[in-house]
């Protein structure tokens, strides 16, 4: 089974390393929605191991929360992803307006949360100290 190890994101190129006994897969692709959105390259950097690259391209940038996946496919191009390709790695990408909504929910939910276990804790201080 091939294993990817992410360098991360720069420049709007996602690199990393892909190793895999078997040799490298037809392709890599980055998938989104189930769309391919592009190809990665590859370049051989030893035996059995190799650099992945890939661009990620405006479309898949925008407002909210995107989850990207880098998978291997086996088929010969297009838009359309081979079901039985092996996801290597998730990138997740944060940007724009609603994600200050989605951050100000959830600090309000984690702050309702908080006054809860606040208050419990208090009641329990408090009969602790009284029986």
């Amino acid at each position: 089974m091939p294993q990817f190890e992410s360098y991360g994101l720069k420049g709007g190129v996602w690199r990393g390393r892909l190793t895999d006994p078997k040799g490298p897969p037809a392709r890599i692709v980055l998938v989104q929605h189930g769309e391919v959105l592009a190809e990665a390259r590859l370049s051989e950097t030893g035996e059995a191991e190799w650099r992945v690259e890939v661009d990620l391209p405006a479309q898949a940038l925008g407002d909210g929360i995107q989850t990207l996946l880098l998978k291997t496919d086996s088929g010969e191009g297009g838009t359309d992803s081979t079901p039985g390709g092996h996801v290597l790695d998730r990138l997740t990408l944060m940007a724009g307006r609603m994600l200050d909504d989605d951050m100000t929910a959830e600090i309000s939910a984690l702050r309702a949360e908080l006054e809860l276990v606040k208050r419990e804790l208090r009641r329990l201080a408090t009969r602790d100290t009284a029986g």
